[in-house]
Order: structure tokens, then C-alpha cells, then sequence
């Protein structure tokens, strides 16, 4: 059985030292591995980005193995494709305003993002806790794509016995409001078969990000799972502008953040297989 691993990519600031918590509270329950990548520009700088990697590494604890890794092209294409040549199962990555990589913020993270098979786990400058992601908030809006997260969620909420809570924006026409209701049965649902406890929330739709992450202080929250649809769909109500602002969001609550896959309503990804 080939080993699970994660991505953490690496700028040498503080934030991604704060990633890298996160990837090895995830990595521990499962026996994972974690690639330490940093990107260069030139052949040049891979020598001293190789020291830098290895001194980061020096700081934890040997119960998780870290391979440093170093790589020459440009973030916004060569961690995905580094991502998806190792197979991995999440990258893990810091965003930060005015130092690191090209001012990796939410905007220049989301591009980053729309360039990755893999899904992300976008973190500020909370720690995590002790028992990993105790609650997650799932947004669930109206378009069909959103559902491929669940089976990402419900692998993360297995290992860490974590609650789900799905929120869902209130809609006025009767024929919307059904399918809202059809969403948070078919979310109950999927989690409940594989015994993880869910809540749902029906909030109003206006300044829905919002609302997510207001829901999410409001229960101590510990991450937030959204698509990163990057387009203004009909049936959606979070775009770009929204998914930056959830995964900048002022209480520092990570986002789970992942590509939809065209023509897929669900996603089969198995973390324990």
C-alpha cells in the first residue's frame, strides 16, 4: 500500500511554518509523509534553498518523515504539477500579505490553486489544535460541483472525529428552495452513512461568504471547505472575490479549497485506502 503524503511549499516565513503544524497534525494519524517543496527561479538558488529546507526541517519532530524538495519554475504552475507527479493527497500552504513568494494573498493563492489536481488546505497564523479539526463548516450552495468536497471532508472528519456543519443560503424561489433542501438531505445523508455527526444551517443569502464565516466563529470553528469555482454561475453564490474573502478571512480559520472536476457530482477520494 503506496504511503499517503502532503505537500507543504515552503517560502522561508512564518506562515509556512504555521502550514507545515498543520500538515504534520494531519500527517500523524495517518502514517503520512510530507514533501517540504520551495520553487526557484535558477538552478543558481537551488544549493542554498536546499540548506534553507533542511535547517526548517531540523526545528520538528522525527515521527513524521519530511523529504525537502526543491524545485526551478514558478509557484502558480510547478506546485501543482510537483503535487500531482507525488500523487498527494492535500497541500498544505501559508497566505501572507507583504513577504514570501510573489505576495502569496488570497487572490495570488487562488491562482496558485486553479492550477492543482490536489486540494488545499489555505492557513494564516492559527495553529492547530491538539485534536486537529474538531468542527468544519461545509458550505453548500447551488451548484452541482459543490458536492465533489464531501468525500474530502468526510475522510478529514473520520481521522479526527471531527463534526460537519453544512450551511446553505436561504433562497426565496419555491424551486430554489427545494433544491436547497434536496442539497442539505443529500449532505445529511452522506455524512450520516459514515457516522459523522452533521448539523445544517439555512442562512440568508446575501453576503453568504459572510455568513459562512460568521457561523464558523460563532461555533469555534477549525476549518472551512469550499470550491474554488473562480466563475459567477448561475445557481452560485460564491465567486472569486467571495472565496478570497473566506480564505482571508479575519478569524484566521483555514479553508479546505479544491477544483471541481467537470462532469463529476461526487468525488471518490479514499485517505484511508
Amino acid at each position: 500500500m503506496k504511503t499517503k503524503n502532503f505537500i507543504v511549499p515552503h517560502d522561508f516565513t512564518p506562515v509556512a511554518n504555521i502550514a507545515m503544524e498543520h500538515a504534520l497534525a494531519t500527517a500523524r494519524p495517518l502514517g503520512a509523509e510530507i514533501y517540504l517543496l520551495h520553487v526557484v527561479a535558477k538552478n543558481k538558488d537551488i544549493a542554498d534553498a536546499e540548506k534553507k529546507l533542511n535547517d526548517v526541517i531540523s526545528n520538528y519532530d522525527t515521527s513524521v518523515k519530511i523529504i525537502p524538495s526543491v524545485r526551478v519554475g514558478n509557484i502558480f504552475e510547478d506546485i501543482g504539477d510537483f503535487a500531482a507527479e507525488h500523487h498527494a493527497e492535500l497541500i498544505f500552504m501559508g497566505t501572507h500579505g507583504a513577504h514570501g513568494w510573489q505576495h502569496v494573498t488570497g487572490m495570488n493563492a487562488l491562482k496558485v490553486i486553479t492550477h492543482s489536481t490536489v486540494p488545499f488546505v489555505i492557513v494564516q497564523d492559527k495553529t492547530p489544535k491538539d485534536t486537529g479539526y474538531d468542527d468544519i463548516v461545509v458550505p453548500l450552495d447551488l451548484n452541482k460541483e459543490t458536492k465533489q468536497k464531501l468525500a474530502i471532508v468526510a475522510n478529514i472528519a473520520k481521522y479526527f472525529n471531527s463534526n460537519v456543519h453544512v450551511i446553505t443560503p436561504e433562497e426565496s424561489d419555491e424551486f430554489l428552495r427545494h433544491q436547497v433542501k434536496a442539497n442539505i438531505q443529500f449532505a445529511k445523508k452522506y455524512f450520516s452513512e459514515r457516522n459523522i455527526s452533521v448539523t445544517t444551517a439555512i442562512v440568508p443569502n446575501g453576503g453568504f461568504d459572510k455568513e459562512v464565516v460568521k457561523h464558523a466563529v460563532n461555533i469555534d470553528a477549525d476549518l472551512i471547505a469550499i470550491m474554488n469555482l473562480n466563475k459567477n454561475r448561475l445557481l452560485g453564490v460564491l465567486s472569486a472575490n467571495h472565496e478570497e474573502y473566506i480564505i482571508t478571512n479575519d478569524a484566521q480559520i483555514p479553508a479546505l479549497i479544491m477544483n471541481p472536476i467537470e462532469g463529476v457530482n461526487t468525488l471518490s477520494v479514499d485517505f484511508n485506502g
